[in-house]
C-alpha cells in the first residue's frame, strides 16, 4: 500500500471506474482525491448482481466529474507519473472503450442494457456530439 503525499498525482480505482487524480487530504487509511481524468468508465448495472440484466434497478453509473472529490482507500491508489489528460477527452475515450467492449461482447440482455445506458450517458456528457 502506497502512502501518497498531498498534491501528488495518483491513478485510482473507485467502484468500477478508474481515474487520474490529485491527493487533496489524507485521513487514516483513505485519501481524498480530486478527479482530473478518466481511464476506465464505470460499468453499468447493479454492483450486487454483476452481469445480470433483470434486476430491480439497473443502475446508470456516471464517471466522476471533473474536480469531483471522493474518498478512496489507500490500497486502491498508486503513483501516477504521466501527463494529466484533458478531462473531457479522457472521458470520451474511456466511454468509447466501454461502448466498444459491450458492442464486441457476446450478445446478451446485459450487454444490451449496458449499451443503452452508455449511449444515454454519451448524449448527456456530450450534448453537441
Amino acid at each position: 500500500m502506497m502512502m501518497p503525499n498531498i498534491g501528488q498525482l495518483v491513478a485510482a480505482h473507485h467502484k468500477t471506474g478508474a481515474y487520474i487524480a490529485e491527493v487533496v487530504e489524507l485521513a487514516g487509511s483513505k485519501a481524498l482525491l480530486k478527479t482530473l481524468g478518466v481511464t476506465k468508465h464505470p460499468t453499468q448495472g447493479d454492483l450486487h448482481n454483476p452481469n445480470q440484466a433483470d434486476v430491480v434497478l439497473f443502475h446508470q453509473r456516471r464517471a466522476l466529474a471533473y474536480l469531483e472529490k471522493v474518498w478512496v482507500p489507500l490500497q486502491a491508489i498508486e503513483a501516477y507519473e504521466g501527463s494529466v489528460p484533458d478531462y473531457q477527452a479522457s472521458l470520451r475515450e474511456a466511454l468509447e472503450k466501454e461502448i466498444a467492449h459491450w458492442t464486441q461482447a457476446l450478445p446478451s440482455r446485459f450487454a444490451e442494457r449496458c449499451l443503452i445506458e452508455l449511449e444515454n450517458l454519451k448524449t448527456d456528457y456530450f450534448p453537441k456530439g
